[in-house]
């Protein structure tokens, strides 16, 4: 049976109004537990999962794991999970780590860089794609799969 994906849809935004498209974006996402967050370096993979981590009401300092490769946060819906695949060499490394059990925890799993574990991806996700427009405008185009 063929994936199921949704029709594309964007957001056009400003850096200070990263806040109400986080808002939104969880809104569009609230089905999904794993959310795979496309964009080139410096595209704003990580000051999106902020302000995401931020509406979801942490009082945690977030930081992006480029060394760590995961953080936990801890958030009034429960422990978010942001993943930061940059430095990885190899699909094996991620699952190693146990993606796999965090993916499948039913846990809030941000993943930056996903292109470097699809196969580890589980089929029904949320996949957000951010683009730069100029240095404080983005677009985000975001579809559901599965």
């Amino acid at each position: 049976m063929p994936e199921l994906v949704s029709t594309e849809k964007r957001i056009s935004y400003s850096l200070s109004q990263i806040h109400e498209t986080a808002k939104k974006l969880l809104g569009e996402g609230k089905d999904f537990n794993v959310w795979a967050l496309h964009g080139a370096m410096g595209s704003g993979k990580t000051t999106l999962t902020k302000a995401i981590i931020d509406e979801l009401g942490s009082h945690d300092m977030t930081a992006s794991p480029t060394f760590s490769i995961v953080n936990e946060y801890h958030t009034a819906k429960g422990a978010v999970y942001h993943f930061d695949f940059y430095r990885i060499k190899s699909e094996m490394e991620a699952f190693d780590i146990g993606t796999d059990e965090y993916f499948d925890s039913g846990n809030l799993c941000l993943v930056e860089w996903p292109e470097k574990v699809p196969s580890l991806l589980p089929a029904q996700h949320f996949e957000v794609q951010i683009e730069i427009i100029d240095d404080d405008h983005r677009i985000i185009r975001y579809r559901k799969h599965g």
